[in-house]
């Protein structure tokens, strides 16, 4: 299997950990370069497995452009699409042949509920995905399909809110000397910018900021905000802010997927936006003291 070198860290540790000594071998590689990813294909490679965007740094990989390497080489295009959700990108459009979603995160949207989808271009997988749901027992209880189904019905409102509240963080924080970079494809600084745009009809509520001060101010802000709430997961209604080298991908600390310790995630919900950049200002200030 070939993986992006940022994947979530637990897909990573899945794969690595629990899938690893039943045969499943994995090779991670920068999957915006055409070159390494053609380079990195090998004949017993069947899958490929990307995020775009990617967790927690935002990279943008061209699904249509992998789709057509993975497939001259036999092997199939798997997309986590969670941190777009459907209302914003579509890669079945784009030749993938399998899509996945954490029904957890945006689907659902209001942290309330855990499960996962697969949707296919085909029926090439369905009975042998079918068989194993059924098998290992991955079936959402009534409860949690009525939750996630409730989540869905506002699931493109809610996404246009994100997307529009997270590009005026973005862009409010690109303009202030304590982050060294941001993490967002809707900025036109942003080195994926224009595939995203392509591909995606809107931007997203991920985003993630690399402090000028370090791993202390990093920590010290994720810690300093208010009406972010310091917590794993995303894609809910609320703002959360984490950690990710401690937090989301404490899995891959230590390998060439570790995430850079100045950076922190930011799930951008829905509230006034104006409320969201103080709270944030006051996190900045709270650390120059």
């Amino acid at each position: 299997m070939l993986l992006g070198n940022d994947v979530y860290g637990g897909t990573y540790r899945l794969l690595t950990k629990v899938l690893a000594p039943w045969g499943v071998e994995t090779t991670t590689v920068e999957l915006g370069d055409a070159d390494a990813v053609r380079g990195a294909l090998r004949p017993e490679t069947k899958i490929v497995w990307l995020e775009t965007p990617s967790n927690p740094l935002l990279k943008i990989v061209d699904i249509a452009a992998t789709v057509e390497l993975a497939h001259a080489a036999g092997a199939i295009v798997v997309v986590d699409n969670t941190f777009a959700s459907p209302a914003l990108q579509q890669p079945l459009a784009f030749g993938a042949d399998l899509v996945v979603h954490s029904t957890t995160k945006y689907l659902g949207g209001h942290s309330d509920v855990l499960g996962g989808a697969v949707v296919f271009a085909d029926d090439r997988f369905y009975e042998q995905v079918k068989f194993q749901q059924f098998a290992v027992g991955a079936v959402s209880a009534p409860l949690d399909g009525w939750l996630t189904t409730r989540g869905i019905k506002t699931l493109a409102v809610r996404m246009r809110q994100h997307t529009q509240n997270a590009q005026a963080i973005a862009e409010w924080a690109e303009a202030r000397p304590e982050f060294e970079t941001v993490f967002y494809p809707g900025l036109a600084s942003h080195p994926g910018h224009e595939i995203a745009a392509r591909q995606m009809s809107g931007f997203g509520g991920m985003l993630s900021l690399a402090l000028a001060g370090g791993a202390d101010a990093a920590r010290a802000f994720a810690e300093s905000t208010k009406v972010f709430q310091l917590a794993e997961s995303l894609g809910g209604v609320e703002s959360l802010i984490g950690y990710p080298s401690e937090m989301t991908h404490a899995s891959v600390k230590g390998t060439e997927l570790a995430v850079p310790e100045n950076v922190i995630r930011l799930s951008v919900g829905i509230e006034d936006v104006s409320d969201l950049i103080a709270d944030l200002e006051q996190g900045l200030a709270s650390i120059a003291r």
